[in-house]
C-alpha cells in the first residue's frame, strides 16, 4: 500500500514539475521573470488572495497570469496554488544574481523545489536543498521537446547530487549538459553513475 501512495506522490510530482517548466519557458521566452516554490515556506502577500486554490495543472494558463505578478506563487506538493503574488523572506544571498534569486534559494529548504525563471538571461533554474540542481535554457531550439526528460532527471537527482556544488560555482563547465539546452549541476561522479543505469 505504501508503495502505491509514494507512486502516486511521484507522478503528482512530475505533473506539477513538468507544467511549471512548460510555463517557465513560454514566460522566459517572453522576458519576464516569475518564481514558484512547491512545499512549505513562510511568505507575506504583496496582493489581496481573491483567487481560490486550484490543482495547478488543471488550470496553467491561470497559474501563468497568477506567476508574472510580482513576487512568488505557492504550491502544495499535492499540486494546489495556495498563494500568489507573495514576498519570500531572503535569507541567503545567490551570488551574481538578484532578489528573486536570493528568495528562491532561501526557500529551497527541506523538501521544497524552487523553479525561478529570469529574465535577464531568459534561463529556468531549479533549486532543491539550497542548490542549483538544474538550469533550462528557453531560447534554446526544441527545448520543449526536452521537458519530459528534465522531469525524469529531476526525479533521479537525489542528495547525492546536491553536496559538491554550491550556488557560487555557476559555471557551465561545471554541470554536464545531457539534453539540448538543460544542464545539470551535480556531483560528476554521481551523475555519472546514474546517467550510466539510466541510459545504458
Amino acid at each position: 500500500m505504501a508503495g502505491r501512495s509514494k507512486t502516486k506522490i511521484n507522478i503528482v510530482t512530475k505533473k506539477i514539475q513538468k507544467t511549471l517548466i512548460e510555463i517557465g519557458l513560454r514566460i522566459a521566452k517572453r522576458g519576464e521573470g516569475a518564481m514558484f516554490v512547491i512545499g512549505d515556506v513562510e511568505y507575506k502577500p504583496l496582493v489581496e488572495q481573491t483567487v481560490p486554490p486550484f490543482k495547478v495543472f488543471d488550470n496553467p494558463k491561470l497559474l501563468e497570469s497568477l506567476a508574472i505578478m510580482d513576487g512568488a506563487v505557492i504550491i502544495s506538493s499535492d499540486g494546489y496554488m495556495k498563494a500568489y503574488g507573495v514576498m519570500v523572506k531572503s535569507t541567503k544571498t545567490f551570488k551574481n544574481f538578484g532578489t528573486r534569486h536570493s528568495a528562491g534559494l532561501s526557500a529551497a529548504k527541506g523538501e521544497n523545489v524552487v523553479v525561478l525563471i529570469s529574465e535577464e538571461d531568459k534561463k529556468i533554474r531549479i533549486l532543491k536543498k539550497g542548490k542549483m540542481i538544474m538550469q533550462i535554457d528557453a531560447l534554446q531550439k526544441n527545448v520543449e521537446k526536452s521537458v519530459p526528460y528534465a522531469v525524469d532527471l529531476l526525479e533521479s537527482i537525489g542528495a547525492g547530487t546536491l553536496g559538491t556544488i554550491g550556488t557560487s560555482l555557476l559555471i557551465p563547465a561545471l554541470g554536464i549538459t545531457l539534453l539540448p539546452g538543460i544542464i545539470v549541476f551535480g556531483s560528476a561522479y554521481y551523475l555519472g553513475k546514474m546517467l550510466t543505469k539510466r541510459w545504458s
